[in-house]
């Protein structure tokens, strides 16, 4: 069978990797000059189950409220004149009740450690290279109260089946040397030693790579514009270049798929979460990051990619702006300064912006609706890469009437 998959991030790539194995001729159409290069290129790089909690949580209302008037909320609202942000909202605030947040991190958790066991099927088949990490993932505190709490929270990752380590200073110290500067201002960490990082973008790119030397047809630079239906079928899309035909198609267009999905009568729960990033090149400096952490103070994440050090921050409720100017990045600058300060360039960040697909519960979007030859693979929100290998699993086993891994009705029960 014929697989259209309409983009090219980490999520659509996966999905066709999987679908390839299972022996469709795929096409992936991207509108960019590469695959990989919008939310893909600027994630934090972490691949963490251990991270998996919701968003859509009982303290987010009074974030989302002192964000009107506070700049220093780690979720932002943002009001724009657009009528879905309001509709994306009120459906976000309705699932920050304790029921249903300890219900979506425990289906959030299932899926992203599903993913990772994938994720290792895939490297181990592929050999695909992406400035890997796997030494776990550190999250640390500077205040012995917020520790303490942090410690309870996570007891909710334990009793899922993660595994955790709850680290005193110099254990912290001894597990991540480069933060030595900074030792007096750390009151302990958790440590997730089954997490991991590397460069998301690496990945995507490599495993792109791998499929289309296996016959894969990748188009970039072609951008969807339109789905034509037939009753329950898509008969075609049009493109920037063209129509194309498949047997069947799957859309994995990340913050795009409710835009083209509301114009064929399928209004899918996902807005945009705007998220900022500086890669900052390690250049000569002895002691750059050695494990990907999280300040769980100011809710700043830090990767080592190779030569480069990814520092992520911020979820704004802001609509499809992808704007941003210096003072936007001048906290988490000053974070990772603080922290590493021989770890890094800091007078040479690269400064991006870039749109997370967001559903209210955090789960994504699997599976077919009412078109029957029309799958979705989309709203991955900030955990993208973490989930979408599973994902790219669950969806090709629906896609050839096998019974997936986790069932379906658990993920889009929103």
């Amino acid at each position: 069978m014929h697989i259209a998959v309409l983009g090219g991030g980490v999520v659509g790539v996966t999905a066709a990797y999987e679908l390839q194995k299972d022996g469709h001729q795929v096409t992936i159409i991207e509108k960019n000059d590469a695959v990989g290069t919008e939310t893909s290129w600027g994630n934090a790089g972490l691949m963490a189950p251990g991270h998996s909690f919701t968003w859509s949580s009982p303290a987010a209302p009074m974030i989302m409220l002192k964000s009107l008037f506070m700049a220093d909320q780690s979720i932002r609202f943002k009001p724009t004149l657009n009528p879905y942000q309001y509709i994306y909202g009120l459906q976000f605030l309705a699932q920050c009740t304790a029921e249903r947040s300890a219900r979506n991190t425990a289906r959030k958790y299932a899926i992203a450690s599903y993913s990772q066991k994938v994720m290792h099927e895939t490297i181990r088949d592929t050999g695909v290279e992406f400035d890997r990490i796997d030494r776990g993932i550190l999250y640390f505190y500077r205040n012995a109260d917020r520790f303490e709490a942090g410690i309870e929270h996570m007891k909710i990752m334990r009793d899922l089946g993660h595994t955790i380590e709850v680290l005193d200073r110099a254990r912290v110290l001894e597990l991540e040397p480069a933060l030595a500067s900074v030792k007096d201002r750390i009151a302990g960490g958790i440590y997730c030693p089954s997490d991991e990082s590397g460069s998301c973008f690496k990945f995507t790119t490599a495993l792109a790579d791998h499929i289309a030397k296996k016959g894969a047809e990748i188009r970039t630079g072609e951008e969807v514009l339109s789905i034509e239906v037939s009753g329950d079928t898509v008969t075609s899309v049009t493109t920037s270049k063209g129509k194309v035909k498949a047997d069947l198609y799957v859309m994995a267009l990340g913050s795009q798929s409710p835009i083209l999905s509301r114009r064929i009568g399928e209004p899918l729960k996902i807005y945009p979460i705007k998220g900022y990033a500086l890669t900052i090149p390690v250049g000569n400096n002895p002691m750059p990051p050695t494990v990907g952490s999280v300040d769980e103070e100011n809710l700043v994440a830090i990767s080592r990619f190779g030569d480069q050090v990814r520092v992520t921050a911020t979820a704004e409720i802001a609509g499809y702006d992808t704007s941003h100017k210096p003072s936007d990045f001048a906290f988490m600058a000053s974070v990772v300064r603080e922290l590493y300060p021989q770890g890094a360039d800091h007078d040479r960040p690269h400064m991006w912006a870039g749109l997370r697909p967001m559903t209210p519960t955090n789960l994504p979007c699997i599976g077919r609706r009412k078109h029957r030859n029309l799958y979705y693979d989309t709203g991955h929100g900030h955990i993208g890469w973490t989930m979408s290998h599973g994902s790219a699993r669950i969806l090709a086993d629906d896609i050839a009437g096998r019974t997936p891994a986790i069932p379906l009705a658990e993920i889009n029960d929103s």
